[in-house]
């Protein structure tokens, strides 16, 4: 155990038991899903579905009862006594990007399960249900739009996002959604397959996605606000092809040196804002000449690159995005280039409930782990169920490398820490006849 947190976690059998469930469970997702590289479960594929099938298979051989919901997804119950009462809900994906990580996503479904079966083992009854959802659709990498499982939820997809067609296999997203089970006419109809009225909170644990736990030498963070973002996928900028020794600089419509001058142009305003104190972040992940044309000889005609622009404030955000479109204006006209842009793709920003943020705290104050206040850089679907109404709050467990890679490096311990803190706010909020305070209320 880290030194941070205390050894008032829970009795060393238990303890023993809980770590061996969490090892075994990450174990079985990482046999099952192994690509040679790293770890690949895309969103609505055979293999999520096999995912699902695992954890489904262990929660009733613990003896929770399962079902799966119109998003396909699992839920996973220990009842309480008061089956009227709004549920409790845990959870987080279960899908990953290609060539992932095995922690992205599945830590908090391996905490939530083990939470569940500890407080059912330690004869907990509950007054109201609490929940494990393990969600579908999370990671953006197949079909270019994030959320897609917990947006369903809430009747939040488009028409659009149901016709976007899988990276790997051409297939839009409704088909790929039908194949495993979703009530796709429903989706297509924007109902919400879950009212959240049903729900008086929603607790999600997260490995961390940067360097700020690891570097500050603490097991777990508190989440208090993830970032919105807005994104293309997919802007083309199209210029002149021309040979590299022939065409003087006064003549040339280079379509690299356009999309690149872009670019800097986003640096520097970025720059900009950080310094005035604005928070905000903005990354090109794609950029690329056309590989069946390139050629050292080559000026580029064409260049296709991504935009992703992130602030946990949608006016930060808008602000940036109308910048980048002036900027595309400038460009073109000074370099005789045009951009083409795909549709903008938003996700909102969304603070996590004061009440929520403060259970898990004293939770962790209780079990002696010291942890630390954050903002997430990363989206998750707790924005989702924050924006819908549902009071949610996030756990960050330490975790180096980074994530979406194959090198992330969770520690068994680390998540032993946050799967205890989510446990006892469970016990806690799961036990009160009530629904959650409203937000920035304070406790007394």
């Amino acid at each position: 155990m880290t030194s941070a947190a205390s050894t008032r976690m829970t009795d060393p059998d238990s303890e023993q038991i809980d770590r061996a469930l969490a090892q075994s469970l990450l174990d079985g997702l990482r046999e099952l899903s192994f690509d040679g590289v790293g770890i690949t479960r895309l969103a609505y594929s055979p293999l999520e579905s096999a995912a699902l099938d695992l954890v489904e298979a262990k929660a009733k051989a613990l003896g929770l009862a399962t079902r799966r919901d119109a998003g396909s997804n699992l839920v996973v119950t220990l009842a309480g006594s008061n089956r009227a009462l709004p549920a409790l809900a845990c959870g987080s994906h279960i899908d990953s990007v290609p060539r992932g990580g095995n922690f992205d996503g599945a830590a908090g479904v391996v905490a939530g399960l083990v939470a569940l079966a500890r407080l059912r083992d330690d004869g907990l009854r509950p007054v109201r249900d609490i929940q494990l959802i393990v969600l579908r659709g999370e990671e953006s990498a197949r079909f270019g739009r994030a959320y897609m499982g917990s947006k369903a939820l809430f009747g939040e997809l488009t028409e659009t996002d149901l016709a976007s067609k899988a990276g790997d296999t051409g297939q839009t997203l409704a088909e790929c959604m039908e194949a495993v089970g979703v009530d796709v006419q429903a989706v297509r109809q924007g109902q919400a397959l879950l009212n959240p009225e049903t729900l008086c909170g929603w607790l999600e644990l997260h490995i961390e996605q940067g360097p700020e736990l690891t570097a500050r030498g603490l097991p777990i963070g508190i989440v208090t606000a993830i970032r919105g973002n807005s994104r293309h996928r997919n802007i083309v900028c199209v210029g002149e092809s021309g040979h590299s020794g022939a065409v003087p600089r006064w003549l040339r419509h280079d379509a690299l040196l356009a999309a690149a001058e872009l670019l800097t142009r986003m640096d520097r305003y970025w720059a900009g804002q950080v310094e005035a104190g604005h928070d905000l972040v903005i990354t090109s992940g794609i950029f690329s000449t056309d590989p069946a044309e390139h050629a050292l000889a080559r000026i580029p005609g064409v260049v296709q690159f991504s935009l992703d622009i992130r602030s946990q404030n949608m006016n930060t955000i808008n602000d940036c995005y109308r910048v980048f479109r002036e900027e595309c204006a400038t460009i073109q006209e000074q370099r005789g280039v045009q951009f083409t842009l795909d549709g903008r793709l938003d996700s909102a920003p969304a603070e996590m409930d004061a009440g929520m943020v403060a259970l898990l705290s004293e939770a962790a104050c209780g079990l002696g782990v010291v942890s630390h206040s954050m903002a997430s850089g990363g989206g998750h679907d707790a924005a989702v169920f924050a924006n819908a109404g549902v009071p949610s709050g996030m756990i960050f467990v330490r975790n180096q490398n980074g994530s979406h890679n194959p090198a992330e490096a969770m520690d068994i311990d680390d998540l032993m820490v946050g799967t205890a803190v989510l446990r006892e706010a469970l016990r806690s909020a799961g036990q009160v006849d009530e629904r959650p305070r409203p937000v920035g209320e304070q406790r007394t």
